[in-house]
């Protein structure tokens, strides 16, 4: 009896904290589906059943009269907009409440790869996206150019080989190994092989960063739920953390800690530690009102943590967005033919040459990649943290501090309301005399705002390289395995992965033989 009545105190315990937030959105007001104990609405996303973009979309797509929607991820509540004016307050007018991202629970110390750029929060970020600004200038990346030219001449070579083979080629994996060793020698000065070997440590950790696994969702669950209990758990896995860790301090030492003249991310980041402390006015002035001062200063650790984000996001954002516009061609060859004629055309002027100045010249193949990201954004939606009461505007509803709001940027980029016909790949869309007509709050393939993403154009340059690369040597056709719209991998977090690859046919042109 004393046991039963144990076990059912605690039952009833678990239940009151698994259920202790979800009147939040009902007592404004604000609709949302039926929450579950423990799991909240999120219970499809905890078990791999639909991708988080998905899921977000779904909701926004099933209540379209609202301007928001309520949403539980656990027992944590989130608001998913779905009018353009508060994407626009929530990422740029309105920064100072929502300059958080947490897209992860974040402990007073974080994990060690967690203090990147990408989900870092307060001063650290602010003081590493002054610092990290500069390593994305123009200069840096025309000074990169000849490092993603050498990697899509071997792109060629690996396509040529496989189109000998006469089957059909997984485009997805074909341009994540380009994108892996594109990575490997502009971020770590190194000859990754990442195209010729299918089991390259640099692949390997490319795909373990992205496809969760049961561990990955156990813990993703309890941080969720009870972040300051399981502070001891990380997202990443040991694999992941010691592998970057060993081989960025490594080539650290190896270089002496000083700049090697490679033009690479290492040297970039150790050109910054060079020049010292960054200080300046703190982000709490934001929070508070009242002025502050911080200071950041570059240790090993940091500079592990800036490289992961580096390899992390422009491996597999990249590697998504080129194989699916490669997709895309296939199933549109008139617009194929446009962009081979375009890219025939400039390279006649350039000596039949890849070049920095080339690919700007490219525009009908930048409108087909700009008319990709809509299509199939590589990131499907964003996160901020309301960080501060924040009343939302022409309501008298206030979001307390600790609630997340989504930007789902797949729902915008794919609803009828903003495009004609949005089912439709269309790359005219993005011609120089119809970009002026486009929201700039309903396309957002690189977000918006203090955190946009900061290596937009380093990722646009190396993906368009890429493309022009193969298909000046190549063309590309549905294969008897082609599937028009493939499903996505609901194993892959935070950025959208289609599920079984994109094999394609692969003829080299004519005029190549």
């Amino acid at each position: 009896m004393v046991i039963f009545v144990i076990v059912l105190v605690l039952l009833i315990l678990i239940y009151c904290y698994g259920t202790r937030t979800f009147s939040y959105w009902s007592k404004r007001g604000i609709k949302h589906d039926p929450p579950i104990p423990l799991l909240g609405t999120s219970k499809r996303q905890l078990f791999w059943q639909l991708s988080h973009a998905e899921i977000y979309h779904e909701m926004y797509c099933k209540y379209p009269q609202e301007r928001y929607v309520g949403y539980y991820l656990t027992t944590t509540p989130l608001l998913i907009l779905r009018d353009p004016e508060l994407v626009k307050r929530i990422l740029s007018s309105d920064f100072s409440y929502f300059y958080s991202r947490s897209v992860h629970p974040l402990d007073d110390r974080p994990e060690l790869l967690l203090n990147n750029l990408f989900s870092c929060e307060g001063d650290l970020w602010k003081f590493l996206r002054q610092r990290m600004t500069l390593a994305f200038s123009s200069a840096k990346l025309k000074a990169m150019f000849p490092l993603i030219i050498s990697r899509a001449e071997k792109l060629q070579l690996l396509a040529a080989d496989a189109a000998s083979r006469g089957s059909e080629v997984d485009v997805l994996e074909l341009m994540a190994r380009y994108t892996t060793d594109f990575i490997g020698a502009c971020g770590f000065g190194l000859d990754t092989e990442a195209l010729n070997d299918d089991n390259s440590i640099f692949r390997r950790i490319g795909y373990r960063i992205f496809h969760n696994t049961t561990r990955d969702s156990i813990v993703m669950f309890c941080k969720f739920m009870m972040p300051s209990v399981f502070k001891g758990l990380h997202f990443f896995s040991q694999f992941v953390e010691k592998n970057m860790m060993d081989l960025v301090k490594s080539i650290m030492v190896q270089r002496e800690y000083k700049p090697s003249g490679r033009n690479d991310f290492i040297d970039l980041l150790l050109e910054a530690k060079a020049k010292g402390k960054t200080i300046g006015n703190s982000l709490s002035e934001a929070v508070s009102g009242t002025p502050g001062s911080g200071e950041l200063e570059l240790d090993d650790e940091l500079m592990v943590a800036q490289v992961f984000v580096f390899f992390g996001a422009g491996f597999e954002t990249s590697a998504n967005s080129s194989s699916y516009m490669l997709h895309e061609l296939a199933h549109h060859p008139e617009y194929q033919q446009k962009c081979q004629e375009e890219i025939d055309e400039v390279l006649a002027r350039y000596e039949n040459k890849l070049s920095y100045d080339a690919i700007k010249e490219m525009n009908y193949l930048a409108m087909c990649y700009s008319e990709t990201l809509r299509v199939f954004p590589p990131v499907g939606y964003r996160m901020r943290k309301c960080t501060k009461p924040y009343i939302i505007p022409g309501t008298d509803i206030t979001l307390d501090p600790g609630v997340k709001v989504v930007i789902p940027t797949k729902s915008f980029h794919n609803d009828p309301q903003y495009w004609e016909e949005p089912e439709l790949f269309i790359p005219e869309r993005f011609h120089a005399d119809n970009v002026g007509k486009i929201n700039k709050n309903v396309y957002l393939p690189f977000g918006d705002g203090p955190r946009n993403c900061i290596g937009e154009r380093l990722g646009v340059m190396q993906s368009l390289a890429g493309l022009a690369a193969l298909l000046s040597q190549f063309s590309v056709a549905p294969g008897r395995n082609t599937v028009r719209h493939p499903p996505l991998d609901p194993a892959v977090f935070l950025v959208q992965s289609v599920l079984g690859g994109l094999p394609l046919v692969l003829t080299p042109r004519k005029k190549n033989m």
